[in-house]
């Protein structure tokens, strides 16, 4: 067997290994074997890849190549033992935006190698030279895109820019312009290559990928987040291509194609359009942030909490973004188990988008040991919150916004929400009034039937959890305090 033999098997095997990669994390009992599963066919085909270079390019070529798989290991070990899981979507953003460059380097690495240099006839065949200047072309450009783009998810969901979108005059016709443009450049650069074309294209889908995501609302950023995972997934393909590297092709197909449907799926949940979430945001309008709202709140505390739930019949925590920040998903934990001890039917409503990228709560549920039986998704629980004693809303605000169903004028009009407002009590865990992440003052914090618990959710989980060890068990009369504010 040859060298070249054995590498295309290898790559077969690791093409292998990640399809069951992706196939095992779709459920959360083979998680950790999808995990494995894409650990070891990522060994394998950078193994494969030093062996096969190792046959046509000198020693200390090699050697430099190990270094940096190396130096790229290490730094990867060193960022996943300190980030915290509240910076888990920004991490991926980052990481997005790294495939993307690369995608670039390989498309301009790849036209100053044969065009520039005016040796085709070394690296690719006459009547391949065409096809070849496409995939130069359109492997910058999704790069490119995914590049910025990313960049600017990572600003957004780090808060180092605001998360409302931008709302420039036309932008609709701003990025349908930039498409088209951007076929016509890749048919001129097919017939007639060169260098101007090659910084026309990458300035354009830089500019682009900017655009596209400062255009989408914060509500929308978890479908903006799979959408990039889907846009660095052709982005390696194209780079595939270049390389002639057919695993990176396999490899950058299932990614794009996963990613694109995570987001179909997820567009679904909230009841955006797909194509106009990767358009970004056609008909979504800036959120208006409400913030003129007069209504009045009523405040409980957690010793109160625990007199309500330890009488409950049954109770259900929607969890959110700010459950996260806290950390809290130990002590809620806890929380469920005490309760289930003590006969209270506890489940969990997490809904498609609650957190900042896809499954953001269902990782720190799992990570907390919550059995996955009652962690249930929004449309299997939805309809039993009108039977339900107590909910937790803890650190969740647009997914529990009873303004989307109820008030078509509202920038989340339509789009489908945890009815937590139905049941019977709704305690709300929150540092203050404010709005959420896209900008919309939410009534259910005025309702009839809903408490707020303000402070920090952990510390207000821990002191429930020191009331219950206390609980004489007698009938809930939570006293309340009302004060009237402005929905800030």
């Amino acid at each position: 067997m040859t060298s070249l033999t054995a590498s295309h098997a290898a790559d077969l095997v690791a093409a292998l290994l990640f399809i069951l990669s992706l196939a095992g994390l779709s459920q959360h009992h083979t998680s950790r074997a999808g995990v494995v599963y894409g650990i070891a066919g990522m060994v394998l085909a950078l193994a494969a890849t030093v062996v096969l270079a190792a046959q046509s390019i000198s020693a200390g070529a090699v050697t430099l190549i190990v270094a940096a798989m190396a130096l790229g290991a290490a730094i990867g070990l060193w960022r996943a033992r300190r980030v915290e899981m509240t910076q888990m979507p920004e991490l991926i953003a980052v990481l997005h935006s790294f495939v993307g460059l690369a995608a670039v380097l390989v498309g301009w690495n790849s036209y100053l190698q044969v065009e520039a240099h005016g040796d085709a006839q070394t690296h690719v065949a006459d009547d391949l030279l065409g096809i070849h200047h496409a995939e130069v072309f359109i492997g910058i450009f999704i790069g490119a895109v995914t590049f910025t783009g990313s960049i600017v998810a990572f600003l957004k969901l780090s808060a180092r820019i605001k998360s409302r979108p931008l709302m420039l005059p036309g932008k609709n016709a701003l990025n349908i312009g930039a498409l088209v443009v951007f076929v016509a450049l890749t048919v001129w650069f097919t017939v007639s290559p060169g260098l101007p074309l090659m910084i026309a294209v990458t300035a354009l889908a830089l500019a682009l990928g900017w655009h596209l995501v400062a255009s989408i609302g914060g509500g929308d950023m978890p479908v903006v987040v799979s959408m990039l995972n889907s846009y660095s997934g052709w982005a390696a393909a194209a780079a595939g291509f270049l390389l002639d590297n057919n695993l990176l092709i396999v490899t950058g197909a299932l990614v794009g194609s996963s990613g694109a449907y995570l987001s179909y799926i997820m567009c679904k949940a909230m009841n955006r359009s797909f194509l106009s979430v990767i358009a970004g945001g056609f008909g979504i309008e800036a959120p208006s942030g409400g913030g003129e709202e007069q209504g009045e709140h009523r405040e409980v505390r957690a010793a109160d909490a625990a007199e309500l739930l330890a009488q409950a019949r049954s109770v259900i925590i929607t969890p959110g973004y700010g459950m996260a920040v806290a950390q809290a998903q130990h002590p809620v934990a806890e929380l469920t188990r005490r309760l289930r001890e003590r006969g209270v039917e506890v489940r969990f409503g997490v809904h498609p988008v609650a957190g900042r990228l896809p499954g953001h709560m269902n990782v720190l549920l799992a990570e907390a040991k919550v059995p996955y039986d009652i962690v249930l998704e929004m449309d299997e629980i939805n309809d039993d919150f009108a039977e339900t004693s107590v909910v937790l809303v803890i650190g969740a605000n647009d997914t529990v916004n009873p303004a989307a169903t109820e008030d078509p004028s509202s920038p989340i009009a339509g789009m489908p929400v945890l009815r937590v407002w139905e049941a019977e009590h709704v305690i709300v865990f929150k540092r203050s009034m404010a709005s959420g992440y896209a900008g919309v003052q939410n009534p259910l914090f005025f309702r009839e039937n809903t408490s707020m618990l303000f402070g920090d959710a952990k510390r207000s989980v821990d002191d429930i959890l020191d009331a219950l060890g206390t609980s004489s068990g007698g009938g809930p009369d939570p006293s309340t305090r009302r004060a009237t504010v402005a929905g800030r």
